[in-house]
């Protein structure tokens, strides 16, 4: 039995090809499950495995209608970041979810036969995926593979968010990238939890669309007072944490400034050339904009700026604690966690280059779901 798998290379020549191979499907072990992968959603951080440093404007396609290949150069300063996968040709994709069709010999495994459960493993854009049980969710009976595609990264990730406010003591939350699919649903658990959340957006439509939602605290970074706005919000929640997944520009240093100056509102007016008393944290957890991170140092001494990444959150929680947030999730997949999609493609979609035009950016709402059984062509 085979199947075919989205592979990513990029080779020592300097140039990323993306293709689809046949691949052996494998049998199961006794603790494992193969899926019938449904449904599997292209994060921006599958995008970061999928075209590595490359230059997507430059792409070309070759190949055939049903197998294509696609490439694009890679600049041979960029080659020394990627150079752990140069000439290994790599599966893609964080998570998916599926049909399960065959199981191992363990009675956990074989629990899951003809379920639906969602999957977080990596080498999820391919056809058929063997697994181990304990990277599996049963997904709700009522739920379509599509309901459970997006259930682990985004949900987490919300959720580690929450869990990291709550264990480093902080009281409020401040999000970039707000109206992304992560963002509205952090919207959702912060309201549900009672949580002070200010959101943080680009463009004056994504303010209507949180306010909608319920949203209290929303700023707009196109807005000419924004970092008055900003400034006003954290004063009204008390924010000392943020999470920014813009990455690169100035966003991060005009957060942490906006947070020492609402802070001195609510301090005694005794001048120190130090700063403010109270820690302020921005955790960087994406590259929406690729560029350098640039700050002035406005903002005093008490101040920390650092990367946060799901995986290592995940690892740093008993097992008991994971569970009841994995529980969460499951139980809310249609509301607080529900996701939304531009659009359901294939794996050749994936090849082709109109729509690597319109998934690559990672522009928020842009979201496509690949379906690797959906007509080849």
């Amino acid at each position: 039995m085979q199947g075919l798998e989205l592979r990513s290379l990029i080779k020592r020549s300097g140039a990323l090809e993306l293709s689809l191979t046949e691949v052996d499907v494998p049998a199961p072990g006794a603790g494992e499950v193969l899926v019938r992968v449904e449904a599997a959603p292209i994060n921006p951080s599958d995008l970061g495995l999928l075209f590595g440093p490359a230059d997507m404007r430059a792409a070309a396609r070759s190949g055939t209608a049903t197998r294509p290949v696609v490439t694009a150069p890679v600049a041979p300063a960029a080659l020394k970041g990627v150079a752990g996968r140069l000439d290994q040709s790599m599966p893609v994709g964080n998570e998916g979810a599926g049909l399960v069709v065959n199981t191992g010999s363990s009675p956990a495994a074989q629990a899951l036969l003809g379920r639906r459960v969602a999957m977080l493993g990596g080498g999820m854009y391919t056809q058929f995926r063997r697994i181990a049980v304990d990277q599996c969710l049963a997904l709700p009976a009522d739920a379509t593979a599509a309901d459970g595609a997006s259930c682990f990264v985004n949900p987490l990730t919300a959720l580690g968010m929450v869990e990291t406010m709550r264990h480093e003591g902080h009281r409020a939350l401040v999000h970039t990238a707000a109206a992304s699919n992560l963002g509205q649903m952090l919207l959702r658990i912060c309201r549900m939890d009672g949580i002070a959340l200010v959101n943080i957006v680009r463009k004056p439509e994504q303010v209507t669309l949180l306010r909608e939602q319920g949203a209290q605290y929303v700023c707009c970074t196109a807005s000419p007072h924004f970092p008055d706005e900003l400034t006003d919000a954290l004063a009204a929640t008390g924010a000392t944490l943020a999470f920014d997944a813009t990455g690169g520009g100035t966003l991060a240093g005009q957060i942490l400034a906006s947070m020492e100056a609402a802070i001195a509102r609510t301090q005694p007016a005794t001048y120190s050339r130090y700063g403010t008393n109270v820690l302020k944290q921005v955790y960087i957890y994406g590259a929406l904009e690729p560029g350098p991170t640039e700050f002035a140092r406005t903002f005093g001494f008490a101040w920390r700026m650092g990367g946060w990444l799901l995986f290592p959150f995940l690892q740093q929680l008993d097992s008991a604690r994971l569970q009841a947030l994995k529980a969460r999730v499951a139980a809310e997949l249609k509301t607080t966690f529900r996701s939304h999609y531009a659009g359901e493609i294939s794996l050749v979609d994936v090849l082709n280059l109109d729509m690597i035009a319109q998934y690559g950016p990672r522009n928020t709402g842009g979201k496509f779901l690949l379906n690797p059984q959906k007509e080849l062509g």
